[in-house]
């Protein structure tokens, strides 16, 4: 097993964890749960929220013991598998191995949360007029590029033999 693509994830990942959790905090210290601070009017704002579910709210209303066991399940092996698609991915296919890094970082950024607050700190709320977009963050964010990446590489047929 070679060791010299792992630099890049953990690069890649700890930058990623890291400017979550910086801007976790720094909403967490300065900004009360469910106040915004308009940013582009009629577009995008700064709200504090949390989300006690996954994506889209997924498993919101299940207790708190559920959520935590479900959510420590799915991330723990999801990042299991992601290490190992990571590990797998040629050198040759660098932002393949790019996307694996950045949704690395994304889950732990997210896992970080659950394990300390039992809830994902969101902040990022983009809508248009009344319609809006789940709030979300930069692990999020991460995740969501990351993905886009791999399903391009999947759609191009660009993934590796």
């Amino acid at each position: 097993m070679s060791f010299e693509k792992y630099p890049k994830l953990l690069l890649i990942s700890a930058v990623i964890v890291a400017l979550d959790q910086i801007t976790k905090t720094i909403i967490l210290n300065s900004l009360e749960l469910y106040h915004s601070i308009k940013v582009i009017p009629g577009f995008f704002n700064i709200t504090h929220i949390h989300n006690p579910g996954g994506a889209f709210g997924f498993l919101a209303s299940q207790s708190h013991t559920v959520r935590i066991i479900v959510f420590m399940f799915i991330s723990i092996l999801a990042l299991g598998f992601i290490f190992y698609f990571y590990q797998k991915t040629p050198e040759t296919h660098k932002m393949l191995a790019t996307a694996f890094a950045l949704i690395f970082g994304g889950a732990i950024g997210n896992l970080i949360d659950r394990v300390r607050f039992g809830t994902v700190v969101d902040f990022l709320d983009v809508y248009i007029k009344n319609l809006h977009w789940p709030a979300f963050n930069i692990a999020d964010s991460a995740i969501t590029i990351g993905m886009g990446i791999f399903v391009y590489h999947i759609i191009a047929k660009k993934m590796p033999d």
